[in-house]
């Protein structure tokens, strides 16, 4: 008979019956019992975990399956076995093209490691010698004959075989012979299985690099190229040609993404002026988040910018730099907007037969109207359907939708559902600053990244909670842009920290997240909030801003070379594409922050390895003990002198250290507030 046995299955009368043979439980990542796929982004490492045992003291193994879209089972790979009394076991897989994979968990019992644990203590002990060899050479002359098994690997088990049989060698002799490096090494490869039980296929949805990698860079088209005339006290609206002359010193930064703010008519009703006032003047341009006029609405285009010729030219520049146009998808609608006459029922009418204005109280936009999809849901979606595939029909394939969380969830699901369907490689952001379970959910629901809590977490222990979270407890479902400011957004810390501030939140950005964004006027380090608010004074959002930014670097006012330095650290390093790999060290500061990223598995098998240490406090000099976790950063022993310490290389100063477990650090806001150092290994 023979001793393995692959797939068993229950008997009649236990197939209801939960458990299999080896029980397998808690398998990560799985989003609600796998109701909605897990993401990734193609070549990401996927942390893999399960929860698997056995009754008895027999040795287990576990293996995860990895199948592309055609399942198609294209990586074995076994998990890591668990810490001294515990059943978690973990690995990784790593998958590629876009689509919706899966993977599934295969438990088995270790026919060699329990033979071998037991050959060891009881030949030690002088107990059943005889029979512990003879059972080693039955095992390894049936293992090399299985099926499938390569003819090297059973070679290796057939000579084993041999020397464990060899009545004139030595007992220690034979022993050893069954726990040799060949051995172990073809175990290892070729596992020897029995009783092989297999978990339920998980989904996992693969997405374009865009959709987990990439940074951002935000401006108003209409102020690139604006003209104020001091005479006549009159602006000149820049336009898409303007514009695009802007391109290459954005991709010459190293963004990936150039978003635009609506191009579409602003309203005339309502429209408001400089710094939110009520009244606008005939020169004011509103804000484009007020979208629509007589001159057409979500499928039009500002008359002042050109026309969708001129959108297209636009389009083609970007591409030409290596940039993606983003286009924020806002629905909502000026008073104006053609939608208000020719389809009210989109709206909410209240008691005294006025459509409702958007609010958020305290906060009033009497220049918009919120939509409602309770009324007419299947006509209201379809026209949004419809623009959202306009827009893609001239080349934009990134949406930064605004205030998503005041729509319904169902809608987005289906919205961006029926968009991947026919146009798989869409990207959809999430602009919701709201509760967790609703930015959650519309992560669950599809958005593929989202705006994020960061802007707002600034000492070292909501930093370092913050990337824990994200980087761990809702990777799966959840992927952060870490934005440093946006056109409603300059916090307090922006406001009064000084340009090391803006060091200081670039390089956390830039690092803590694969997906980053900054807002015009960030490497100027514009500061100027509107008294008692949390937003620009002279706001962008109501009026035309010229900004001089070749003369700022001229000067050396500028933050482009540090911006350009942290995107070039990005795109050379790995390690900094991934949001899983995030691990937070520790330190003596109380405002000194050290995290780490770790990717192996490179081309040519190499590692690559970050160390991130921040001095958070932008207006003093900071010294502390940094202590590293030696076991999260992959060291080899080949990568260590003789002293146990090994190099690091500042990838922001050039400067270098031989550094270990315990290190000494000084960091110095108003010259240099971080460290970015790179491991330096023997390959």
């Amino acid at each position: 008979m023979s001793t393995f046995t692959e797939d068993p299955r229950p008997a009649p009368s236990q197939a209801h019956l939960r458990f299999g043979r080896i029980p397998i439980t808690d398998v990560a990542p799985v989003i609600e019992s796998g109701r909605f796929p897990a993401k990734a982004i193609e070549g990401e490492d996927i942390p893999v975990a399960a929860t698997v045992f056995r009754e008895g003291h027999d040795r287990i193994g576990v293996t995860v399956v990895l199948y592309d879209p055609d399942s198609n089972a294209v990586q074995r790979r076994q998990l890591d076995p668990p810490a001294k009394g515990l059943d978690r076991w973990h690995g990784v897989v790593r998958p590629g093209a876009p689509g919706l994979w899966s993977f599934a968990i295969e438990g088995w019992a270790d026919l060699y490691a329990t033979w071998h644990h037991n050959a060891e203590v009881k030949i030690a002990a002088g107990v059943d010698v005889d029979l512990m060899l003879a059972e080693g050479v039955h095992l390894f002359n049936e293992a090399a004959a299985q099926e499938g098994r390569p003819a090297d690997n059973a070679e290796v088990l057939r000579q084993a075989a041999g020397i464990l049989a060899d009545g004139g060698r030595s007992v220690e002799e034979r022993l050893a012979a069954g726990g040799s490096h060949e051995v172990l090494s073809a175990v290892r490869s070729h596992p020897i299985r029995s009783l092989v039980t297999t978990s339920e296929k998980y989904p996992l949805l693969v997405e374009r690099e865009r959709a987990g990698r990439g940074a951002w860079y935000e401006f108003f088209p209409r102020s690139e190229g604006a003209v104020f005339d001091h005479a006549a006290n009159t602006w000149t609206s820049g336009n898409f040609t303007t514009a695009a002359r802007r391109l290459p010193a954005v991709a010459a930064m190293g963004f990936d993404v150039i978003y635009l703010p609506p191009i579409h008519p602003i309203g005339f009703i309502n429209r408001k002026g400089p710094n939110n006032t009520l009244h606008a003047g005939p020169m004011d341009p509103g804000s484009p988040w007020a979208i629509g006029a007589a001159s057409g609405g979500h499928d039009a285009i500002h008359p002042d910018l050109g026309n969708f010729d001129d959108f297209d030219a636009f389009v083609a520049a970007a591409a030409s730099n290596g940039l993606e146009v983003a286009l924020d998808l806002a629905l909502q609608a000026a008073p104006d907007h053609p939608w208000a006459t020719e389809h009210p029922e989109w709206f909410t009418t209240r008691l005294d037969g006025t459509i409702a204005y958007a609010e958020n109280p305290p906060k009033k936009y009497q220049d918009i109207y919120p939509l409602n999809f309770d009324n007419d849901p299947d006509g209201l979606s379809e026209e949004v359907l419809r623009i959202v595939r306009l827009w893609i029909s001239h080349g934009v394939k990134i949406f930064r939708v605004d205030n998503p969380h005041t729509k319904p969830v169902w809608f987005w699901e289906w919205l961006i559902g029926e968009v991947n369907r026919t146009d798989p490689d869409v990207v959809f952001l999430a602009e919701a600053f709201t509760r967790p379970a609703m930015m959650h959910a519309l992560g669950r629901a599809g958005f593929q990244q989202s705006y994020s809590y960061f802007t707002w977490r600034n000492t070292k222990q909501e930093i370092e909670e913050y990337f824990s979270e994200v980087s761990h407890d809702s990777a799966d479902y959840f992927r952060p842009n870490f934005f440093v400011n946006t056109p409603d957004i300059l916090t307090e810390y922006l406001q009064y920290g000084g340009p090391a501030a803006f060091k200081i939140r670039a390089v956390l950005a830039a690092t803590g997240s694969p997906l980053w964004g900054v807002y015009a006027g960030y490497e100027l380090c514009e500061h100027v909030a509107r008294p008692g608010a949390e937003e620009y004074i002279d706001n962008e959002k109501y009026e035309y801003k010229a900004r001089d930014f070749t003369a700022a670097e001229a000067e050396g006012r500028s933050l482009a070379p540090y911006l350009t330095r942290l995107n070039g650290i990005r795109r050379s390093h790995p390690a900094l594409g991934e949001l899983r790999n995030l691990t937070v060290h520790s330190s003596t500061d109380d405002a000194t922050v050290v995290y780490s990223k770790h990717k192996e598995d490179l081309p040519g098998g190499g590692k690559d390895t970050i160390i991130v240490v921040v001095n958070v406090d932008p207006h003093s000099a900071r010294e502390s003990t940094v202590s590293l976790n030696l076991g999260a950063l992959g060291l080899d022993q080949q990568d260590l002198g003789e002293d146990g310490l090994f190099w690091v290389d500042d990838l922001i100063t050039g400067e270098s250290w031989r550094w270990g477990e315990h290190n000494y650090v000084r960091l110095d806001a108003y010259r240099e507030p971080a460290h970015v150092l790179h491991i330096r290994r023997s390959r």
